[in-house]
């Protein structure tokens, strides 16, 4: 079933002092900013520079270093962790002896909610995807499983499109809610419900101006090929996707930053090539002070009623300069006049934590980008997307029937959670949802002995979206109620995608080594995955047969 939902599409719009910043493409050569070609030794690899580059060489477990040359270098003093991997969590800036030991789970414990006590599950939506993109190169490139506290389910299972109908241009809500469920295929006597959001797909010539400065890390530990080369394919993918009009920026930095590009219309396409082209890795990492001048530049460029946005393109070694809090809390105060942040994570070793905290607090989007398939992904397909945004502070809270449903649990999201006396609080900061957006999440729900889907009476509760208008400060709210005759009676009669996103949601809860995936079966996960491609299986579907193919053969953790 599918149900409209209105939002207007007009976007937020501030007016701050600019900071003047300039610089051309020979600013970043020199000590800081080393060409490749002259770099020889000193490129970031060897002595001093070696622990901020060997997270991404250092297979298992990269890291970013203190700059002290030895094979397991840290930076504790600075960043108060590393570079785990790809997508793992940082340790306090302690590296493990055993490259496959645990790192402390700092995730909330799971436990299953009795609706007598508590009948409310409440939480932001999100539409990152970094750490599927991230578990796929562990499991492909590394042959390792990622580490479980770097899964998070929501973005395994918003990897994938399910194709959900999104309103009519002219339709008098902006986005649609669909719901569907069906018994788990995972659990006994349990039922899932999938509930997912399609925004209204505003076409490109609607779209107001926009005004982007990528903010690209070229410090020494970006000298791999996966990293500053796919950088700057990234960057020539998205020439492609603007439009003459729009403009594009360009700060660097390392141990100092410099203003490459200034502001330029996209229509002088050879200017920005020449820039990209010009990008050099070489030098210690500085990611506050180009933060500062990133948001400096894109307020100078500011479009009044258009889409103004910092793009952060590094592998998350920032080791050197302001870090953790106080830099979230300076995104954060950038986000309050509206200046956005997307982060696009590259290579073998990044600080996956702190850069989906930067986003979530910046208002932005967190993908990791492993290779040139997912930069045409994320920057030819889904960027300009994710910038035009048609819901701010969107909200969902789902109020269970504590007559019908004896608990229930959220599936992933466990960062995401609002407190339920905040989901009518307007000061309270929660996802964006962007021009074609799709936002899936997963409740599994016990009913009452005597009670069960398809029931002619009983509802199995009300759905609650809250969300403002993009240049609004007030939110508004929407009902969906929920009855048990509703509800799918027949795992086979579901769907394809609702069985194929139930199997990435197993999955992924498997990796996390979640409490409700213990013994869990990747044979039975694949079967379902198999059996619910449909009739013109999409490549990522298929690669995801791969990966959880790739996935059995490996050893489980100790």
């Amino acid at each position: 079933m599918r149900f409209n939902i209105k939002l207007s599409l007009v976007l937020c719009a501030a007016v701050l002092a600019l900071t003047p910043a300039c610089g051309d493409p020979s600013a970043i050569e020199g000590s800081d900013f080393p060409a490749g070609a002259n770099n020889g030794g000193n490129n970031g690899f060897n002595g001093a520079n070696n622990g901020a580059n060997n997270g991404a060489n250092n297979g298992d477990w990269g890291n970013n270093g203190s700059n002290n040359g030895e094979d397991w270098g840290n930076n504790g003093a600075n960043n108060g962790g590393g570079n785990n991997g790809v997508g793992e969590p940082d340790n306090g800036g302690q590296q493990p002896n055993d490259p496959n030991a645990e790192l402390p789970d700092e995730r909330p414990a799971e436990a299953w909610t009795d609706t007598a006590e508590d009948n409310l599950a409440t939480f932001s939506i999100d539409v990152d995807t970094a750490s599927y993109t991230s578990a796929r190169r562990t499991i492909g490139q590394d042959g390792r499983l990622p580490h479980p506290a770097a899964v998070r389910v929501e973005e395994f299972i918003n990897f994938f499109d399910y194709q959900y109908e999104a309103p009519a241009p002219l339709a008098p809500e902006p986005f649609a809610i669909h719901v569907e469920s069906a018994p788990s295929p995972f659990g006994a006597e349990k039922h899932l419900v999938k509930v997912g959001i399609k925004g209204m797909e505003v076409p490109d010539e609607d779209r107001p101006a926009t005004n982007l400065v990528f903010l690209i890390d070229v410090s020494g530990s970006m000298l791999s090929e996966e990293k500053l080369p796919l950088v700057k394919y990234s960057l020539t993918t998205l020439l492609t996707a603007l439009r003459p009009q729009d403009t594009l920026g360009i700060v660097v930095y390392a141990g100092r930053q410099a203003v490459l590009l200034e502001p330029t219309r996209v229509e002088d396409r050879g200017d920005i090539q020449t820039a990209i082209e010009s990008l050099r890795a070489g030098g210690s990492t500085n990611g506050a002070g180009g933060i500062r001048t990133a948001y400096e530049l894109a307020q100078s460029a500011f479009v009044e009623g258009g889409i103004n946005r910092v793009v952060l393109c590094t592998d998350g070694d920032f080791n050197v300069g302001v870090t953790g809090e106080s830099l979230v809390q300076l995104v954060e105060s950038w986000r309050d006049r509206d200046i956005t942040l997307t982060v696009l994570g590259y290579g073998g070793g990044f600080n996956d934590s702190f850069l989906e905290e930067l986003t979530n607090r910046g208002n932005g989007n967190y993908a990791f980008i492993d290779s040139r398939n997912e930069a045409l992904r994320v920057l030819g397909d889904k960027l300009i997307s994710t910038l035009q945004v048609i819901a701010k502070d969107v909200k969902i809270q789902v109020e269970l029937d504590a007559d019908s449903i004896a608990r229930y649990r959220l599936i992933g999201y466990s960062n995401r959670l609002i407190a339920d006396d905040d989901f009518r609080d307007d000061t309270v900061d929660a996802g964006e949802i962007g021009s074609g957006h799709e936002v899936t999440a997963f409740l599994e729900v016990e009913f009452h002995d005597g009670v069960s889907a398809g029931d002619a009476e009983g509802a199995l509760g009300t759905i609650y979206v809250r969300h403002k208008k993009p240049d609004e400060d007030v939110a508004a709210e929407v009902a969906l109620p929920l009855t048990l005759e509703e509800m799918g009676t027949d795992l086979d009669a579901a769907s394809h995608h609702f069985r194929f996103a139930a199997a990435v949601a197993e999955f992924g809860e498997i990796l996390a080594e979640s409490t409700f995936a213990e013994g869990g079966d990747l044979a039975a996960v694949l079967a379902l995955a198999e059996g619910s491609l449909g009739e013109e299986a999409p490549a990522d579907r298929l690669e995801f047969l791969e990966l959880v193919s790739r996935a059995q053969e490996l050893s489980p953790r100790d």
